[in-house]
């Protein structure tokens, strides 16, 4: 049995990949299983600044993007969508989407249908080239 959470955002540290290359791009887990006694979503909030990326990368999951702050490109499968606020993003699961390069500050919310962020299996395009 889960119960309801309240997260505040302001008060969690920021996050980054632990291998620059995946992106300098920084967020905040706000909901997300054993963090929170949460099931079914994963959601929190997403910060780059000016020169910031976010490697192209795919997931199982469906996710979406839900712009807050500033206004950037988001590559879905190859194609620029632009992401500002009031904007929702949906990535359908296995598309290859990233920010390449962020001009302006930019903020966003996301979610994915998962009980934890631990299970995102996340995959890189630069790592998996490699492989």
């Amino acid at each position: 049995m889960t119960t309801p959470a309240r997260v505040d955002a302001s008060t969690l540290p920021d996050e980054r990949w632990d291998d620059p290359a995946r992106g300098t791009i920084r967020f905040r887990t706000l909901i997300s299983a054993p963090a929170t006694d949460t099931r079914d979503l994963v959601c929190g909030i997403a910060l780059m600044a000016p020169g910031e990326t976010f490697a192209l990368h795919s997931h199982p999951q469906a996710e979406v993007y839900f712009g807050l702050e500033g206004e950037g490109e988001v590559l879905i499968d190859g194609r620029p969508h632009r992401l500002a606020p009031g904007v929702a993003l949906y990535i359908p699961g296995g598309a290859v989407h990233g920010v390449p390069l962020a001009t302006t500050s930019l903020k966003w919310f996301y979610t994915f249908a998962a009980d934890s962020f631990g299970d995102i299996a996340y995959s890189f395009l630069h790592e998996s080239q490699h492989d």
